[in-house]
């Protein structure tokens, strides 16, 4: 008994200690340092801002971008696209992200320093064309005609039921007496 409890112990440590390590591996990036315009229309370009110090000085970083439809980075077009970039010296770095034409929902970035292990990410949420006027407006689409000219017509459609009825009723009442 006296052996299991002891393992369990032991196992507790472990579990205890080695968790953080895991989470801890990488440097992250912090959301703060990464600037850009996360709602783009369908077929356009946003530019994506990792503030200076976001990865090491002048080290390589891996950019994948992943979502439905392609991309274009650089020269790159692909569905999933994975791309190298140098950063500036002071550790900052901006990506030109283009959207496909037919682009729709979500995609993902992110930018991992190759010597410094700092990981960025990125979503940028594509709109429709129409929302990007940024009024926050809904688009008028419907009739412009009032609501007292609606109930008008209607009383009149109804009038006019009501008069073909009652010409029916007294028609067939005359030819009953003939």
């Amino acid at each position: 008994m006296a052996k299991k409890i002891f393992a369990g112990l032991v196992l507790a440590v472990l579990a205890f200690f080695s968790v953080p390590a895991a989470a801890n591996a990488a440097g992250y990036v912090p959301s703060t340092n990464i600037s850009g315009d996360n709602t783009v229309v369908s077929g356009g370009t946003t530019i994506i801002n990792f503030a200076p110090g976001s990865f090491a000085g002048s080290e390589n970083v891996s950019i994948t971008i992943t979502g439905a439809g392609s991309v274009t980075v650089g020269a790159f077009k692909a569905e999933t696209i994975t791309a190298t970039k140098q950063a500036a010296a002071d550790g900052s770095l901006s990506i030109s992200v283009k959207l496909p034409a037919g682009a729709t929902g979500t995609y993902s970035l992110t930018a991992t320093g190759v010597t410094s292990g700092n990981v960025g990410t990125y979503t940028i949420t594509v709109v429709p064309a129409d929302s990007a006027n940024g009024s926050g407006a809904l688009p008028d689409t419907g009739s412009s005609v009032s609501m007292l000219a609606v109930w008008a017509g209607a009383g009149a459609l109804l009038l006019g039921a009501a008069l073909i009825a009652v010409m029916t009723v007294v028609r067939r009442q005359r030819l009953a007496q003939d």
